[in-house]
């Protein structure tokens, strides 16, 4: 299903060495570029505001990642390499646009997706801006800042966090509201922060409900373990790929050379990407939602601002420079929910 795009968005199929996928293009073709990069179960539609509110001389590009939209269902993502398909794919889709640098824009997964792109490819970014990223150590089973495994198995960490309801629901297209684990029922009271309600809220449901789905897919596979809560990572699938145990190379940011300037934009009151984040298992366990949990020494919510934002600090210290701005009233999407405070920040950031 096509999903409509605004006036001023041009939405191309475009293929390149790695993916055939939709790439949502706006502002001038000879502008500076600007590539957007969408979190999970979602997709470019999602960004449409932010690029037509760009100010004129930009280039806007955002692609629906493997996995999502309508992106090739084909082609998988190999979880064991943590998020280096995702990062590939976006090189290979500026290759293929003849681009050779560009402002760089993530939120939620998809900021997860710009931490291993910052390591992989520097020398191709004139900017970072960090719209709720995930930690850079991944989703779930750390416990401190230095995002030590809760256990060996990494336990607590991919596609057996993802509730099954919910994953049901997402793959039979639910649109109402009749269930609490409701796409869009998650989306008004997880993601965005009550009562904001999109203007287009059906073209943003729709993104969410294009998410490829299954084992492969959303919510990929998972394995039994024999730490707390029992299921570990598997090997396909975003939600594997944002676990810690494929993400474990947060060093190479501090070595990397060039270190683009990076902004770090979130919401106050975002309940997906935080220090007591709503599906984060320790949380679950500590408020006894989850049977059998071990304990605060060994499996505490993980401190995903703060380990976010110690990363960032050691950033600096090695010769890079961010800026972290926190938006009140707000959720996990800010370029949806305060478009004026985020773009008015977006906007000096990459224009500096």
């Amino acid at each position: 299903m096509s999903i409509p795009t605004l006036v001023g968005i041009t939405a191309k199929t475009v293929t390149s060495q790695r993916l055939t996928t939709r790439v949502l293009f706006s502002g001038s073709d000879n502008g500076t570029p600007v590539l957007f990069v969408h979190g999970n179960i979602s997709s470019a539609t999602w960004w449409e505001e932010t690029m037509v509110a760009l100010p004129k001389g930009y280039h806007a590009i955002a692609p629906d990642q493997r996995g999502y939209g309508e992106a090739d269902p084909a082609k998988k993502i190999d979880a064991t390499r943590g998020l280096g398909d995702l990062a590939d794919d976006l090189a290979a889709l500026l290759d293929t646009l003849n681009i050779q640098k560009a402002h760089l824009v993530g939120h939620s997964m998809g900021g997860s997706v710009v931490w291993r792109f910052m390591t992989d490819y520097a020398d191709r970014l004139l900017s970072v801006t960090q719209v709720a990223p995930g930690s850079p150590y991944g989703f779930g089973c750390t416990k401190d800042i230095a995002g030590t495994p809760c256990n060996a198995e990494f336990a607590g960490s991919g596609a057996g966090l993802i509730n099954p309801e919910f994953a049901r629901l997402l793959t039979a297209g639910e649109r109402g509201t009749g269930s609490m684990f409701a796409p869009r029922n998650a989306l008004r009271n997880l993601v965005f922060k009550a009562p904001f309600i999109p203007a287009r809220e059906e073209e943003i449901l729709s993104a969410t409900l294009s998410t490829h789905m299954g084992q492969q897919d959303y919510p990929g596979d998972a394995v039994p373990a024999s730490a707390w809560p029992h299921l570990a990572p598997g090997v396909l699938g975003v939600n594997n790929a944002l676990s810690p145990k494929y993400n474990q190379e947060v060093h190479k940011l501090y070595t990397m050379p060039p270190k683009p300037k990076v902004l770090w934009i979130r919401g106050a009151q975002d309940l997906t990407v935080s220090d007591t984040a709503a599906a984060d298992v320790g949380r679950l366990g500590s408020l006894g939602l989850i049977p059998g949990w071990p304990g605060m020494d060994i499996f505490p919510p993980q401190p995903m601002l703060a380990q976010t934002r110690d990363v960032l600090q050691k950033y600096a210290a090695a010769g890079g420079a961010y800026q972290e701005m926190v938006i009140g009233d707000c959720g996990h999407t800010p370029y949806l929910e305060k478009p004026t405070e985020f773009n008015t920040a977006f906007h000096a950031h990459i224009g500096d």
